[in-house]
């Protein structure tokens, strides 16, 4: 079990995400090329149900599972009202190309890039426009004391490589940066 933090932050976030700075030598590779945003507007509510799917996450405290073990999809209007009463959002976004491939970011960056070959999509940034959502975390405040953490996910084949803590950091930033510091997050017993 991890260390938890008994500070202002709250009792339920692991200290290593509130102290340490971003360690890269504990993970399996670093990421691909990423963009981190904060504006709810960049996030398709499709989009978003998918990478629930893909997580296998549900918002459902008991959720229903079907015969494969995999939680039914949660409505999408019921994340675009979650998304719009959200205090904070943080989206990640890849290269669609790279989003399922297990492969480092240096082994990517070998692979041909000649005339002829897709180089204009590598050298290009990635945007919410251009890019996979690959990674969402979501945090409901008052905005004056308390907040809570919720949804934080990576898809599975880029999980392990510091994404999931850099949306936390991003949401803690952004709360303690409004004057929010009773900071709690809402995870099942594997995630914490």
């Amino acid at each position: 079990m991890a260390a938890v933090a008994t500070s202002a932050y709250g009792s339920c976030i692991p200290a290593n995400l509130l102290y340490s700075p971003l360690k890269m030598t504990n993970q399996i590779s670093s990421p691909p090329p990423l963009y981190i945003s904060t504006n709810p507007s960049h996030v398709n509510p499709s989009h978003l149900q998918h990478l629930y799917a893909l997580c296998n996450h549900s918002c459902h405290r008991f959720p229903k599972f079907d015969s494969d073990g995999r939680v039914e999809l949660i409505d999408v209007g019921k994340l675009r009202t979650a998304l719009s009463n959200s205090s904070v959002v943080v989206s990640v976004f890849t290269k669609p190309e790279l989003a399922n491939d297990l492969s480092s970011t240096a082994e990517v960056g070998t692979r041909s890039m000649g005339i002829g070959g897709n180089w204009i999509q590598r050298v290009m940034p990635v945007t919410p426009d251009n890019g996979k959502l690959v990674g969402f975390g979501r945090a409901v405040s008052d905005l004056g004391l308390t907040a809570s953490i919720y949804d934080v996910m990576v898809i599975p084949s880029l999980q392990g490589r510091g994404i999931g803590r850099r949306i936390v950091q991003r949401i803690i930033r952004m709360l303690t940066g409004k004057g929010v510091y009773d900071i709690s997050a809402l995870c099942s017993e594997k995630e914490g």
